[in-house]
């Protein structure tokens, strides 16, 4: 993908970033083609709207073992830090799960598990999924879309799905062109930026959390409060010996 502005670029500004994300574990997935499929349409989609977008790919079956480890001992390794952090800097995302045994794959589940809760706040998603049966249709609309409610995202209103005797027919590919015009409309706007902007002291954030903006570390805490001075094996000040008298 270009990585310069558009000549003519109305907004000015630089290349968006689309990044992917497909939970298929198999070479070729059918997740990762549908995810693959999507993103040309979004990306077409926002270059009819004078903007150019740049497209990073998160692959989850690499990072299993990692993402394992990091549900146990709650600290992400290299590999799985840097993934997170190209999602942190996305302004739209595309994911894509498989559907095991009439739910979302554990591994998809499992990465959402580690990320801070306010990582994607306000960012523009898009929502698909796979299964060898059409009567897997509605995971998508029970499972995933509340997962990214309460992640507090911005999912689209057309989600994606495919089972097999899909792939060959029309109606998957005006649905996914349908889900990609959404998608690149939510990033060309810039809504969820303006959303996040104006309302991120509103969100419960993790304490020295991956969020990208309003990180919360060490030096934001006031350990002179009592149940710091506790914390830390002092005693409390006195009400009258903080008063100075």
């Amino acid at each position: 993908m270009s990585t310069e502005t558009r000549a003519g670029d109305v907004s000015a500004e630089g290349p968006l970033t689309l990044v992917v994300i497909d939970a298929g574990v198999s070479d070729p997935s059918s997740s990762r083609l549908l995810a693959d499929r999507i993103a040309h349409r979004a990306v077409t989609a926002l270059g009819e709207q004078g903007r150019t977008a740049t497209t990073r790919s998160i692959a989850l079956g690499p990072l299993a073992v990692d993402i394992a480890r990091a549900i146990v001992s709650g600290h992400p390794g290299e590999s799985l830090r840097a993934a997170i952090g190209e999602l942190a800097a996305a302004d739209g995302v595309i994911t894509s799960t498989p559907v095991y045994t009439a739910g979302v794959s554990g591994l998809f589940k499992s990465f959402f598990d580690v990320l801070d809760d306010d990582l994607v706040v306000a960012k523009p998603v898009l929502l698909a999924a796979t299964a060898g049966s059409p009567r897997h249709a509605l995971v998508v609309e029970d499972q995933v879309r509340p997962m990214f409610a309460y992640l507090r995202a911005l999912s689209v209103p057309t989600s994606v799905f495919a089972a097999p005797e899909d792939w060959g027919a029309s109606a998957l590919g005006d649905r996914i062109g349908r889900a990609a015009v959404e998608l690149a409309a939510l990033m060309a706007s810039g809504v969820g930026d303006a959303i996040a902007d104006r309302a991120w002291s509103g969100y419960r954030h993790r304490f020295d959390g991956n969020a990208t903006r309003a990180e919360h570390t060490a030096a934001e805490v006031d350990f002179d409060t009592p149940l710091m001075r506790l914390a830390a094996g002092g005693a409390p000040l006195r009400k009258d010996a903080s008063s100075g008298s």
